[in-house]
């Protein structure tokens, strides 16, 4: 099951089902440990595309030393600091959430408004600043903006 992807649906029919809470647990703890670690498959993603960390650091707008710390591993990246390596990476919106997933952070969901505008962003090959002056001119919070 670990690159297997289960549908919310169908987990919620088989907790509702389980006769074993521990046991539902405890496969979702193996699921979740079988992910690659974060700073390992950026990485890796590097090493494929030949590109080094630091333009996708530059292309996603983050802060050179703080970005840097995500690929050696000494810092765990925020939700919207994931979404940022994602526009760095020019990721689609599937490839954004099997970061988003990697890094073990919430899933983009359409029906939040926020996370629709990055949606449609990724979706039309938006890079960071294009994305962020849309959030702007809606009036929603930036990327990496503290809230």
């Amino acid at each position: 099951m670990p690159d297997e992807k289960i549908p919310t649906n169908t987990l919620l029919q088989r907790l509702f089902k389980t006769s074993s809470l521990n046991r539902f647990i405890k496969r979702l703890d193996d699921d979740k440990n079988s992910l690659p670690l974060f700073h390992e498959y950026i990485n890796q993603l590097c090493t494929e595309k030949e590109i080094p960390p630091e333009r996708i650091i530059k292309k996603a707008e983050i802060e050179r030393t703080y970005g840097h710390k995500f690929f050696n591993g000494t810092r765990k990246p925020s939700r919207d600091k994931v979404l940022q390596i994602a526009f760095g990476f020019e990721m689609d919106y599937e490839e954004t959430q099997k970061l988003l997933s990697i890094a073990r952070k919430s899933a983009l969901h359409p029906k939040i408004q926020r996370d629709a505008v990055i949606i449609y962003a990724l979706e039309r090959g938006y890079d960071i600043v294009s994305l962020q002056a849309t959030l702007l001119d809606l009036s929603l919070p930036l990327l990496g903006e503290d809230k």
